[in-house]
């Protein structure tokens, strides 16, 4: 089986140079390159093409999300994992919209991080456990079904339709109306919202297998 190939991005190099200790400890994980500032992250991605980047919100030249949204804009089949020091909602939200498929927070164990990457690199999404705090006004998830809380958590985990169907035992036009009537419901409108709302209504926590991916 091939490595997970993977590019560090951030401006403290003892952050990267702990991050990469803790990739290369697994014998499924590898570190093609590293970058302090949003600039060098992009050329680095161009260079060595990786399955998935580590990116820091705050970095010089631009910043992290910068970065982000280039990347997914060049080359949108590599993953983005956010590492930063933010544990707040506001922060995760960028995150998504700029394209990350998963955000840890730098005082998460080890543990955490390396289920997270292999999380991200299967094509699901990955959430810092702290950000499971409720400070997102939870909404009328009273109003939802069941089938309908089970399909909020599936989309925020970051499953496609056809999966999601599979799941489910429906076809994929019935899971697309089931989502467009929930979003309706909660007066949402992005998936980012999405996230932040099972994050904190505890739909993301109600299945035992999705910190592992």
């Amino acid at each position: 089986m091939r490595p997970i190939r993977l590019v560090i991005a951030d401006d403290h190099e003892l952050v990267r140079s702990g991050l990469r200790r803790i990739i290369e400890e697994q014998p499924d994980m590898v570190v093609v390159a590293e970058a302090s500032d949003a600039p060098t992250t992009v050329r680095c991605v161009e260079e060595h093409r990786p399955n998935l980047i580590l990116l820091d919100v705050a970095m010089p030249n631009g910043g992290g999300l910068a970065a982000l949204r280039a990347v997914r804009e060049g080359w949108p089949q590599i993953k983005a994992l956010m590492v930063t020091m933010y544990d707040d909602h506001a922060h995760l939200r960028l995150a998504l919209e700029a394209g990350a498929s998963g955000y840890v927070i730098k005082s998460a164990p080890a543990s955490e991080l390396i289920a997270a990457i292999r999380t991200v690199h299967g094509g699901r999404t990955y959430m810092s456990h702290c950000l499971d705090d409720g400070s997102v006004a939870p909404g009328p998830i009273a109003n939802l079904t069941p089938r309908e809380r089970e399909l909020v958590r599936l989309v925020a985990r970051g499953h496609t339709g056809r999966e999601i169907a599979l799941k489910l035992e429906l076809n994929v036009k019935t899971v697309e109306h089931y989502r467009l009537r929930v979003m309706e419901k909660l007066g949402l409108e992005t998936r980012a919202e999405l996230v932040s709302y099972a994050l904190a209504t505890g739909l993301l926590a109600t299945d035992p297998d999705d910190r592992s991916g």
